[in-house]
């Protein structure tokens, strides 16, 4: 596996978003779900409909099972996600059992090769430098939730990495980064 980038630029994310919402519902629903929860690509495809409605809702955690590490896991279904999500559903003709992100030519989903090109293509069309691939979704997160005040060793455990330096290598994170974090905390 090739190594790639996080999106550091919210600019860059923005201008990504529009590219996508201009392009299919589907690909922007994927790009916005993969930067606000940092599931893995495996596990988005994996995805159903029955994973994140219920009782003619969107759920407020989406629980799965984790590809590697087989525990189940919560993730928070955002105000983004759910604004997306709903824009989708009322496009798409989808029933609880099918594949959120369902292919255009059957009932399968995406591919993760379809997936990496929906995102570097979008990418290159920003003029994003740098490595960017389907894994570029999870950096994102990682990357931004930490400037945003996520502890460090929430984001280790989440990414299964055994210290901090690696998590803030791997989300893109160096030495001056660290000292602008934004705790933002308003009681």
């Amino acid at each position: 596996m090739e190594y790639v980038d996080p999106i550091k630029d919210v600019e860059s994310i923005n201008a990504i978003k529009k590219i996508l919402s201009n392009h299919s519902q589907r690909d922007l629903l994927l790009f916005v779900f993969g930067i606000n929860t940092g599931l893995r690509i495996s596990d988005l495809l994996a995805l159903k409909l029955s994973d994140v409605w219920e009782d003619g809702r969107i759920k407020e955690f989406l629980l799965i099972q984790d590809g590697k590490s087989g525990e189940e896991k919560a993730y928070y279904i955002n105000n983004r996600i759910q604004e997306e999500l709903l824009k989708y559903l009322a496009l798409a003709r989808l029933n609880g059992s099918d594949y959120l992100f369902k292919s255009k030519k059957d009932n399968l989903p995406i591919t993760r090769q379809q997936a990496y090109r929906i995102i570097n293509h979008a990418a290159r069309q920003v003029g994003i430098p740098g490595k960017i691939g389907t894994h570029t979704l999870r950096k994102t997160f990682g990357y931004h939730a930490f400037r945003a005040g996520v502890a460090v060793s929430i984001l280790m455990k989440a990414f299964h990495h055994h210290s901090p330096s690696e998590t803030l290598k791997y989300i893109g994170i160096n030495k001056e980064e660290t000292r602008f974090i934004k705790v933002n905390v308003n009681l």
